[in-house]
């Protein structure tokens, strides 16, 4: 933390009474008061500005063989991260993964030595953390300049003081109502930014190795909800300050211009659903008129691609995935299903395997809503609320890469030659991943788990049996090769296609 930060929190220390009283057990708090104000499972001593790790508890939603030394150096090592590094490393928006990256390879049991090793190789581009301003952060108290600050990214600093002051005299639980489910304008705006990005010009870069055709469309694009789903999946509230910050200072454009419009036309939340996500895409798939909507020419895919030549036709999808709260585990394991689904099926047969780099995220992210629709603090409403957003974003987001084609057989036909436990142990050695791989291997074994119980049930469920470790293999093969991008771009376009190789 830096010294104004410090120096803020010093100073509100002693005015600032506990909302939540605690009694140790040895190695854990168990809160005593209404859960709705405290942070279920806290680990020993961690805070809005203290991270702490218990490999008995904070493990996350999946884990394999997580170490307790590598608890402590993960702890320190994100300790280090917030109070040294801003929350982008560069002027256009490129997000500092290491939270990411740290908490996966950690729960995927890393050892101390590779957790350092990781943080090593990608904490040298990071910038420094920026100074915060007290009157910026006392004046956030007040709804109104709350919001003049919103999507600012030289505000980071402040938000990030202030929900940490938040948290620590509320709690999580509590925060997370007032200023992102509360439904008033400023909960709202808040909302939107969780799954909201910005847009960059294309003419701004011009390396292929920084940064390919496509990745700086919209950088911030569901990132906040990844950073604050890592903070409630690993129960540490100065990770969830962070997503929290992070939300705040992205654009909300998507937000306005989707998510909303498409909760108007589904006539409101929780609406029992008629069609799975998996028929919804598929019936996109057949659309003329979507997949005529975005050119590769596009600087935006989603903006100046789908919700400008076709927005009706996409929120004419959209709104019919709804989830009532006797469809919560179902939709859930469909929304799983189907982003692993056309991630992995969206393959070139005269190429090498690759994933697209923007459907891995709407994979990664798929893991916390496990960990989500049981929040014992957060309402029904709001937790379908989130799960249809994420379900819609999902629809979109495929829209946008070009409508690839489905090849099933390419991935049911892939051979797989090695189990979880090598493929975890390849996505925590790998020498140039930033977090993205280690995720994607952690998200993927965890889909499994959660998918397995419908596929008696549910005959049409495409990502079954042994295919879920097929793909697994597929993720770390298509990576090794570090003289190329490990991922592809917008893969339902032939130009995304032209910097891999030709299969042998």
């Amino acid at each position: 933390m830096n010294k104004h930060c410090y120096n803020l929190f010093s100073s509100l220390r002693s005015t600032i009474r506990p909302s939540l009283t605690a009694t140790r057990s040895p190695t854990q708090y168990s809160c005593t008061l209404d859960p709705g104000k405290r942070f279920r499972r806290l680990s020993a001593m961690a805070t809005a500005t203290r991270i702490q790790l218990s490999p008995t508890t904070d493990s996350g939603i999946y884990s394999s063989n997580v170490r307790e030394d590598a608890a402590k150096t993960a702890s320190e090592i994100l300790q280090e991260d917030m109070a040294k590094h801003h929350v982008f490393f560069n002027d256009q928006g490129f997000h500092n993964h290491i939270p990411h990256q740290i908490l996966s390879i950690y729960a995927l049991g890393a050892t101390p030595e590779q957790i350092k090793a990781g943080y090593q190789r990608n904490k040298g581009y990071q910038r420094p953390a920026r100074p915060t301003d007290l009157d910026v952060v006392l004046s956030m108290r007040d709804s109104v300049k709350f919001q003049e600050y919103l999507g600012r990214e030289k505000h980071y600093p402040n938000y990030l003081a202030f929900f940490q002051q938040e948290i620590d005299a509320k709690g999580v639980g509590e925060v997370l109502k007032e200023y992102v489910f509360a439904g008033d304008e400023r909960a709202e705006s808040m909302l939107c930014r969780l799954f909201g990005g910005e847009y960059y010009p294309i003419q701004s870069w011009n390396s292929y190795a920084i940064c390919s055709r496509g990745l700086i469309e919209y950088l911030g694009l569901i990132h906040p909800l990844i950073h604050l789903g890592f903070g409630l999946e690993f129960n540490q509230p100065a990770i969830v300050a962070q997503g929290l910050a992070q939300a705040a200072v992205h654009a909300d454009w998507i937000g306005r211009e989707f998510f909303l419009p498409a909760e108007k036309m589904a006539d409101g939340i929780g609406k029992q659903g008629q069609k799975s996500l998996l028929q919804l895409l598929n019936e996109i798939r057949a659309d003329k008129a979507l997949i005529e909507s975005v050119q590769w020419a596009d600087e935006n895919k989603i903006r100046d691609g789908v919700l400008t030549r076709a927005p009706a036709v996409m929120l004419k999808y959209a709104a019919q995935f709804t989830v009532s709260e006797n469809q919560v585990d179902e939709r859930l394991a469909d929304m799983i299903n189907t982003v692993v689904y056309y991630t992995s099926t969206a393959q070139r047969p005269s190429r090498e395997m690759k994933l697209d780099f923007f459907f891995i995220h709407c994979l990664n992210s798929s893991i916390f809503f496990s960990k989500i629709v049981k929040l014992p603090f957060l309402d029904q409403r709001s937790k379908l609320r989130l799960l249809e957003s994420k379900g819609r974003m999902d629809l979109l987001m495929y829209t946008s890469r070009g409508t690839p084609d489905l090849l099933l057989e390419e991935v049911a036909s892939y051979p797989a030659k090695e189990n979880w436990s090598q493929i975890f142990a390849r996505s925590v050695a790998h020498p140039g991943d930033d977090g993205h791989l280690a995720k994607l291997a952690r998200a993927l074994a965890h889909g499994q788990k959660v998918c397995e119980p419908y596929e008696s049930t549910n005959p049409e469920m495409p990502i079954r049996g042994d295919v879920w470790l097929r793909i697994g293999n597929i993720a770390v093969d298509s990576t090794v090769d570090e003289g190329k991008p490990m991922w592809v771009r917008s893969t339902g376009f032939d130009e995304a296609w032209e910097p891999e190789g030709s299969r042998l």
